[in-house]
């Protein structure tokens, strides 16, 4: 009878054992199924951020799921070891279970893996911005931007064609217009006080700053008209400095440009 008492009691603990085994198990295919859904185009898999209309705001956001799944892949192993400590060590008697002090792997465990951690999302956010920064030597268009309050300049320097916007924000919006599959180079100053240039759906933003100009480059992905802000607390009409951005065929682009070329010239013969 006791042979058959210890043989049940070691039954019980290999199914048991096996559940938490399979328990593991599904969790860890739960999460890389979240993983891989982070390719799907849909908001949940971006996980608040607009669909990115650029190739760097892609790489933005495959840092931005990255960086989440991680941290979910964390908060995992966390929930599961608070659970099974609950489940498995709860009190059972007034017996106290047995003390285990400095033990000295665990300690090098936890002090090393979030060291690893930090140098793994280091490494990729500085590689991503490295990416997101590069700047070829001979894009295909340039615009030169002026923020000041409270609108936009947008000045193609190639085609000598200029948009603006009212100065206190009243009016039709500046429209910026750029050709899409093409390298844009953006040249940012500012007249007065910081400003930022930011388009949501470029996942980017960078500061456009008095007698520091800043520079980036993108290359659009999708046509499609989008708002453009200033993020940065620039004034009493600072809500209002917004702008158009539209973004176009090479070919659309084109007559753009040539029709901004024959409104300006007709202007400025009205003008003498």
């Amino acid at each position: 009878m006791t042979l058959i008492r210890r043989q049940a009691a070691r039954g019980a603990r290999g199914t048991a054992t096996r559940r938490r085994a399979n328990a593991v198990r599904v969790g860890a295919l739960a999460v890389m199924l979240l993983a891989l859904t982070g390719c799907a185009n849909n908001t949940f898999t971006r996980i608040g951020f607009p669909n990115p209309v650029t190739e760097q705001g892609k790489v933005t956001l495959s840092l931005w799921q990255g960086s989440w799944i991680a941290g979910m892949l964390v908060a995992c192993v966390v929930w599961g070891l608070i659970l099974w400590a609950v489940v498995f060590h709860r009190k059972r008697g007034d017996k106290l279970p047995p003390q285990v002090r400095y033990n000295m792997p665990i300690e090098i465990l936890y002090t090393i893996v979030p060291f690893v951690l930090i140098a793994v999302l280091f490494y990729y956010t500085a590689k991503d911005e490295n990416t997101i920064d590069n700047m070829v030597s001979n894009p295909k268009v340039t615009v030169n931007v002026v923020g000041f309050q409270w609108s936009w300049e947008f000045n193609y320097p190639q085609y000598g064609v200029a948009s603006d916007g009212y100065m206190w924000g009243f009016g039709p919006l500046p429209v910026l217009e750029i050709p899409v599959g093409e390298v844009i180079q953006f040249n940012l100053t500012s007249t007065d006080v910081v400003h930022s240039f930011w388009v949501p759906q470029f996942l980017f933003k960078r500061d456009v700053i008095p007698g520091h100009p800043n520079h980036f480059q993108i290359t659009a992905t999708q046509t499609g008209t989008y708002t453009g802000h200033c993020s940065e607390l620039c004034g009493l009409y600072h809500s209002r400095m917004l702008f158009t951005v539209k973004i176009v065929t090479p070919a659309q682009f084109q007559t753009w440009i040539a029709q901004e070329k024959a409104i300006q010239k007709t202007a400025s013969g009205s003008t003498q």
